[in-house]
């Protein structure tokens, strides 16, 4: 038993650190110029021909007294993150067999990702007020589970029979695209960043999706020469497709040579329970069999013994030709919190370059995210 949970460790370390993989994109918006000591420069806005083919209606734009940044622009990104997730109905199956429920039997106490990852994002402005962009990243994953095996005992209450740890390192490639409304006045801000993405793990069936949504509020601050500080604060929400299944080699999850000794200690520790949840039912009176509580008691470890002892039989007999097996997983998995809060702030040498750094925190995702721009007409 105590294998079969280290497997789902392996599993568990392909899929944790995907909902780290996530999006930074620098805060640029169209700005309604107002008030009197900005008086030349919306004249100057209003009367120069507008020289660049986006956004769409740029021209307009600018004639009505709005300053539009740069339409096109390339971010490369950084990320450092530590998230939670949660994981429920996990079932398991060897050599394309019948799979095996073992939310009763495994649980997890710690499921840890902190994720390294490189992003590069294009981006247009299409509308003076809704800019779109690609996803483009690399991320590199260490992600550190914990688990225990529970099982009946003779009083029918679930005792950890084995308890261990593991820490597994893998790479990741996310692919997507997303897109960013804003809304900008005297240098205050709105802006709804929605993005959809792709994470794609050697090891999964296929690639994760996983939508987030930041909206932030902020203010920018200008000074000489286009030099400018904005900052804001904001939220930060994840959202990730619930399940996931996968295929992975059983000589994969762990050397050849150590399956035997943990399915024969497997076998033994459900066979001592059985006969302990045994023993305690031949010492009731028939009186206290009759019982609805007691009968409810043996029959649910009589059910989770069972389970036990079917899943424990099925490793066996693909530890037997391990070198050849393979095992199937499905499960269900969604982020502890899907929100977290978030400050930050950006800071423009010029219109064509910006760098910007941005925290989030939670009790369950702490992340830190930084990230150079360089922006062109288009």
């Amino acid at each position: 038993m105590a294998n079969e949970g280290r497997t789902v460790l392996r599993w568990l370390s392909f899929f944790i650190a995907i909902s780290a993989v996530q999006v930074l994109c620098a805060q640029v918006f169209t700005n309604k110029m107002v008030g009197k000591k900005h008086a030349e420069r919306i004249d100057s806005l209003k009367a120069a021909p507008y020289p660049f083919s986006l956004p769409i209606w740029g021209a307009k734009a600018t004639a009505a007294g709005y300053e539009l940044p740069y339409s096109a622009g390339l971010s490369v990104n950084y990320l450092w993150q530590r998230s939670d997730l949660v994981i429920d109905n996990l079932q398991v199956g060897f050599n394309n067999g019948p799979t095996y429920a073992l939310d009763g039997l495994v649980r997890f106490n710690k499921a840890e990702a902190t994720t390294q990852s490189i992003t590069l994002r294009p981006d247009v402005w299409l509308l003076p007020f809704l800019n779109v962009y690609g996803v483009f990243g690399k991320a590199s994953a260490s992600t550190d589970v914990g688990f225990g095996i529970w099982i009946p005992d003779s009083t029918n209450t679930d005792k950890e029979i084995f308890s261990a740890g593991s820490k597994v390192d893998f790479d990741a490639t996310t692919v997507g695209f997303g897109l960013t409304p804003t809304m900008g006045v005297a240098g205050g801000f709105l802006a709804l960043d929605m993005n959809m993405s792709w994470t794609d793990v050697p090891q999964l069936d296929r690639p994760t999706f996983a939508f987030i949504f930041g909206p932030r509020m902020g203010k920018t601050f200008k000074f000489q020469k286009e030099r400018a500080l904005t900052v804001w604060t904001g939220g930060f929400r994840v959202a990730l497709n619930s399940n996931t299944s996968g295929d992975i080699a059983l000589n994969e999850v762990l050397p050849v040579d150590q399956w035997g000794s943990g399915i024969d200690a497997a076998n033994a520790r459900v066979d001592d329970a059985q006969q302990q949840v045994d023993a305690w039912w031949s010492s009731l009176t028939p009186l206290q069999q009759n019982n609805p509580v007691n009968a409810a008691k043996y029959d649910g470890a009589n059910a989770a013994l069972a389970a036990a002892g079917q899943f424990v039989n099925a490793a066996e007999g693909a530890a037997n030709n391990a070198a050849s097996s393979t095992v199937q997983y499905t499960m269900d998995k969604r982020p502890a919190d899907k929100w977290n809060f978030i400050v930050g702030g950006q800071f423009q040498l010029n219109k064509h370059l910006m760098i910007r750094a941005e925290y989030g925190f939670l009790a369950s995702r702490t992340q830190f995210m930084t990230g150079l721009q360089y922006r062109f007409g288009l």
